[in-house]
């Protein structure tokens, strides 16, 4: 039945478009908790809707470009839902794999699993996938595995699993230019190399990233890649920047909606820098985007931003009035009433900010840190924008007062809508030969910032809930089993700070 040589395929804590809810996506990065493990994978991960030969209607984007890649260099290739591999086990050479957490190792699912020592769900559908009859049954038969994603680096840390399962090759970076030689090599039966670094010299031009075939998971388009911040904890700042033009982001979403999907996730590192003059953003680019983007998807399209930055978001609406703009003459509207977003805190302390991120304020000072972050929840808060914020516990060179002054804003922060989550340090960027930061490395200042963060967040999750978000009617269960782990939260909550503190003692 099968007609592919080159399958694209991953498991299901990726294959899925998490009910249309891109944020229920992070539900699989931590174990079932407070109800049973097959509710908790069917809030996160949900199966998706597949043709005849098991090819997905949505799929991951980063393997949508892949996908595109290869189709434009003319292999016979397409991303196929894991539950439907067997229908070209007789066709498959290559089998490849893209994944944002193979194993565990990135945030928070790190945290999760350090915290309540079980395996979060990601972690074991992955492998699930890679122990299955199907799977085997293809490497029996010669199939060369090429793994990849924004998590390749983890299987520098599963040597054993990396032999298990015959892996033939791990590529890390973005792909684009040499992927296609690299699969032809496989094709061939040439030998293949082990681990393949793409640096920034080898990072595609914008003439050299496709337009995707076919749709992505919720409608996600990138509009730019890199960053200029330099935040020495991220592995993003090393890569160029580069604005993906108008037109290409026209195009992507509409193959989104010839699939059906009427909303829009645009995808960046800072949406807010999409056209800017260096870390400051510009109105005009911005503007053209949105009014673009507002055409295409309709009144009742949803939009989200990927991420923004906190410094671009006080400067853009203190400078220009631009975030108020965007959202009431663009976004806002009877069918649309919040943005969803993801931003940065990291730390509350201008010292370590200086240290580790002194450019994540600009243009403001590294001293100004904690204003810069609290005026902008108070601008994302008037506008209805709804932020999942990031705060990192345990970064090198931390001190105990540094945690103290992340204390101190997180009781600034109490008056705005958001959703704040703590993660423990994972080295990657420029830091990635210090410590990861584990469980029993907390300190009391830490688990007063866990216990903060979990209060915070469940308070605002039931507002959002109630008044937001999740209101569609077929979603009615989705709902409901939220509600069910956020009653279960609320009752940890209580005994959270006595059982770290003896975890602590140990």
């Amino acid at each position: 039945m099968g007609r592919y040589e080159v399958v694209l395929t991953v498991d299901r804590s990726m294959m899925s478009n998490h009910h249309g809810k891109e944020f229920l996506g992070f539900m699989a990065t931590g174990p079932a908790m407070g109800i049973p493990e097959k509710l908790w994978q069917w809030l996160a991960a949900p199966k998706i809707k597949v043709d005849s030969e098991g090819r997905p209607v949505q799929a991951p984007y980063g393997m949508r470009k892949v996908e595109a890649v290869l189709l434009d260099a003319g292999f016979k290739a397409a991303i196929i839902d894991p539950d439907h591999l067997h229908k070209h086990l007789d066709t498959m050479k290559v089998m490849m794999v893209g994944h944002h957490d193979y194993f565990a190792y990135g945030p928070p699912s790190s945290e999760f699993w350090s915290m309540t020592g079980k395996e979060p769900l990601n972690r074991r559908l992955f492998i699930k996938f890679m122990d299955s009859p199907v799977v085997r049954k293809a490497k029996e038969k010669g199939v060369r595995f090429i793994m990849g994603g924004p998590a390749a680096w983890q299987w520098l840390w599963e040597l054993e699993l990396w032999k298990k399962w015959g892996v033939d090759t791990v590529i890390e970076g973005e792909v684009e230019r040499v992927i296609v030689d690299l699969v032809q090599k496989a094709l061939d039966g040439e030998e293949l190399p082990d681990y393949v670094y793409v640096g920034p010299g080898d990072s595609p031009s914008i003439e050299e990233i496709p337009v995707i075939k076919a749709a992505s998971v919720n409608g996600l388009v990138e509009i730019m890649r890199g960053c200029p911040r330099g935040c020495k904890f991220c592995s993003v700042t090393l890569r160029p920047l580069r604005f993906i033009p108008l037109e290409k982001i026209r195009e992507e979403i509409r193959v989104n909606k010839k699939a059906g999907i009427k909303g829009v996730i645009l995808h960046s590192e800072d949406v807010l820098l999409y056209g800017a003059d260096g870390v400051k953003p510009r109105p005009e680019p911005l503007l053209k985007l949105h009014k673009m983007v507002t055409e295409e998807v309709g009144p009742k399209g949803d939009i989200a931003w990927a991420h923004a930055s906190l410094a671009a978001i006080k400067y853009a609406e203190e400078k220009y009035g631009l975030v108020s703009k965007l959202m009431h003459e663009y976004i806002l509207n009877e069918h649309r009433n919040l943005l969803g977003l993801e931003v940065g805190i990291e730390t509350g302390s201008p010292r370590l900010a200086k240290i580790i991120m002194p450019a994540k304020s600009l243009p403001y000072k590294p001293e100004e840190w904690p204003d810069v972050v609290e005026d902008a929840f108070r601008i994302m808060h008037e506008n209805y924008m709804i932020p999942a914020a990031t705060l990192i516990l345990g970064l090198p060179e931390e001190k105990p007062e540094d945690v103290v002054k992340t204390l101190e804003l997180l009781d600034r922060l109490k008056p705005y809508r958001s959703v704040i989550v703590p993660m423990f340090f994972v080295p990657m960027g420029a830091l990635k030969k210090n410590m990861w930061f584990m469980r029993e490395h907390l300190k009391p200042e830490h688990i007063d910032v866990l216990v903060k963060c979990l209060r915070h967040s469940i308070y605002w999750a039931e507002e959002i809930i109630n008044k937001f978000y999740l209101k569609e009617p077929y979603l009615a269960p989705v709902r409901l089993g939220i509600k069910l782990f956020l009653k279960f939260a609320k009752r940890g909550l209580k005994t959270l700070k006595p059982s770290l503190e003896a975890m602590i003692r140990k």
